[in-house]
């Protein structure tokens, strides 16, 4: 149930250390492990197993297909689970629905808001359950009100017990609802802290 935020300047490593734990990247060298799971052994078949089972992702572009719906983009995420489609669409608006979005579900992408996008891709990253929920730089393309939407949101989850990594740019945002911030530089861990002035949800 921790929020873990990563911060550092362009260039640091932030993204490619959140790629490589969640199973997106592999690295060139050194280990990875999950819990006692070790990630860099894995073949491509069971690191999309990892993904599809234990990880959830949050991108910066948002990454929502422009010709489907509000629900049946969130309804895809579960499309390689064993529930039958009108189970994954009720699993979809349930989410959406807590989310705020129950009036948009039939709405496509270019009919949202920008902090309506990323509340679908939020649904989306959450609807499958997952063990760990990664977010990159989720604020980038929100201006500051749905910035501060999404950290409370953030925040409200980890409260909830949904284990969550943060990276982003924005050390504000880290500061005012992570747990413990990790700041990278050239790669490497080089401060590690626990804000004084976290918010409990």
């Amino acid at each position: 149930g921790e929020f873990l935020a990563v911060v550092g300047a362009s260039g640091s490593g932030k993204s490619t250390l959140l790629n490589m734990i969640a199973g997106l990247d592999t690295p060139s060298g050194g280990e990875i492990y999950l819990e006692s799971r070790r990630l860099d052994g894995l073949s491509r078949r069971e690191l999309a197993a990892y993904r599809a089972e234990r990880v959830g992702m949050i991108f910066q572009s948002f990454n929502l297909l422009p010709q489907y719906t509000a629900l049946e983009n969130v309804a895809l995420a579960l499309l390689f689970s064993r529930q039958a489609v009108r189970e994954r669409r009720a699993a979809a608006g349930a989410m959406l629905e807590r989310l705020g979005l129950g009036d948009r579900l039939d709405h496509r992408p270019a009919d949202l808001s920008g902090g309506e996008q990323q509340r679908v891709a939020v649904a989306r990253a959450l609807v499958k359950r997952p063990e760990i929920l990664f977010a990159d730089e989720p604020t980038g393309n929100l201006d500051r009100d749905n910035s501060e939407q999404l950290g409370r949101l953030l925040g409200e989850l980890a409260a909830s017990g949904q284990a969550l990594v943060l990276v982003t740019h924005d050390r504000g945002l880290a500061e005012r609802w992570a747990q413990r911030i990790l700041r990278l530089d050239y790669g490497r861990v080089a401060e590690a802290w626990q804000p004084d002035r976290a918010v409990t949800p």
